[in-house]
């Protein structure tokens, strides 16, 4: 996701290119007994590993190999680098710089390294049952590893890996969406017309409950910005104080039968809904519906998905609102006013499931906006978490006292002013990579990840349909 998804920058590193190493991991260590709650995180770390590694090659089943090394998009690699980018990660971080094992695959660092091979050159891949050994490989060796490390003073990067390993799976399942959005049109059920009807009788449908476009109140004051947990990523520390003015915020993402007004009213043929920047890019861009439209009106309640910040942009200057600043999402979404503090996940502490959200590719597609009333969060906000992501007005760059962790390549290359921020998650999103603090980052013009919006506006106008459920936050 962001730069995290498939193009982060690698820490310089220079490899031998003559393993000596054999491919079982022998360690050396004296004999000592863990404690209850080590042994307690080694067996979590191992669970949560292959939860998330059935997860990721549940995507690979029935692809083949023109699949498997295609690049969809320029800016995207192919699925197959994206499998083996995360067996080497995972061989960097845990069995090179930790065990001083030199790499296993020697190749492996042209290869998989994302600073090796150009993004137009990663097609040229070992076959999927290749990349696979490689994957197990390192994967046992880890495991082994996970035996003996001091996994208390590791915990952060054990769980940065899962994340990075989520993050990429979630590339690769948009990857994966745009391969099957050129076969449609390669078929003829492409853009420009309604195509067939898409079944989606599992969920309620109320095609015009939101027309009125109903809004949450969010009270003037300070609330706690950031997450300071054993998670949390470095560009979402430190933990910090934010004053807000009073403002409003959609209760919901926007949705196609919201978005269609636009299209119908020459939205993306008139230029006074965009700004100067967005229509640009329009122009060179040549589109007219978002990267995944489906006409089909039985898709209405579901939140519009592949827009690009300037699309979203452009809605919000059509209905005479804004996008919200990262700040007003993350208090829209995190921050309980009743006990005065923030949530790591709009309803409360409880892990995601699929009461709460859409996430993990557990359904495989967007659901509508009110399926999950369970997750609303204590303002009254519902759907913030998993579906679509959702652009912000805020550029990416790095709170005060930022520290990288565990390279500045990770996040701080990007604080350029030059990628805005989105939140929340998609359906795509698996559970270590979801919660209210969590930032990704992309360029303005990118359109090809789950994205979608919901829209702000400033406390004193008119507000369309107002929708107020608690009391204003108490200053902390």
């Amino acid at each position: 996701m962001g730069k995290r998804g498939d193009g982060e920058v690698s820490e310089p590193i220079t490899h031998t290119q003559n393993s000596t190493s054999s491919p079982q991991l022998k360690i050396q260590t004296l004999e000592s007994k863990d404690s209850s709650s080590t042994t307690a995180l080694r067996e979590q770390i191992r669970e949560w590993m292959q939860q998330c590694r059935e997860s990721t090659l549940a995507l690979f089943e029935g692809v083949d190999h023109d699949t498997f090394t295609c690049q969809a998009h320029p800016d995207f690699s192919p699925i197959g680098w994206h499998l083996g980018h995360i067996a080497y990660t995972e061989s960097l971080w845990l069995l090179e710089k930790n065990v001083g094992l030199s790499p296993q695959f020697p190749p492996s660092r042209r290869l998989f390294a994302a600073d090796g091979l150009p993004k137009s050159e990663r097609v040229h891949l070992p076959t999927f049952n290749e990349i696979r050994l490689y994957l197990n490989s390192i994967r046992a060796n880890v495991f082994d590893y996970l035996e003996v490390a001091p996994v208390k003073d590791q915990e952060r990067l054990w769980r940065w890996l899962l994340q990075h390993e989520s993050q990429h799976v979630e590339t690769i399942a948009l990857v994966l969406e745009l391969q099957k959005k050129q076969g449609a049109r390669s078929r003829g059920q492409g853009a420009g017309g309604r195509g067939q009807r898409i079944q989606n009788s599992k969920f309620r449908i109320q095609s015009s409950k939101f027309s009125d476009s109903p809004m949450v109140c969010i009270p003037a004051g300070y609330f706690e910005c950031g997450d300071d947990s054993i998670d949390a990523l470095d560009n979402e520390q430190p933990v910090h104080q934010v004053y807000l003015e009073t403002y409003w915020i959609d209760r919901y993402p926007v949705t196609c039968k919201q978005y269609r007004i636009f299209m119908e009213a020459g939205g993306y043929e008139n230029s006074c809904w965009w700004s100067p920047e967005g229509w640009k890019w329009l122009q060179a861009a040549q589109v007219m519906q978002p990267r995944y439209w489906k006409a089909d009106f039985s898709w209405d309640n579901h939140p519009v998905c592949g827009v690009s910040w300037y699309e979203s942009d452009a809605y919000a200057r059509f209905i005479g609102k804004r996008l919200p600043t990262e700040a007003e999402w993350e208090k829209a979404a995190s921050w309980n006013p009743t006990a005065s503090h923030r949530q790591p996940y709009p309803w409360g502490t409880e892990d995601p499931n699929s009461d709460l959200c859409n996430y993990g590719h557990r359904v495989g597609h967007t659901t509508p906006v009110d399926a999950h009333s369970a997750g609303q969060s204590a303002y009254g906000c519902d759907d913030m978490l998993g579906n679509v992501w959702e652009w912000t007005a805020s550029w990416f760059h790095g709170y005060d006292g930022f520290t990288s962790y565990p390279y500045r390549g990770y996040s701080q290359v990007y604080f350029d002013g030059q990628h805005r921020v989105l939140r929340g998650g998609s359906w795509a999103t698996r559970p270590w990579a979801l919660r209210c603090a969590f930032r990704n980052w992309y360029h303005p013009y990118v359109r090809e990840i789950f994205a979608g919006f919901r829209c702000a506006v400033s406390d004193g106008g008119d507000s369309p349909t107002t929708y107020h459920l608690s009391p204003a936050p108490a200053h902390i």
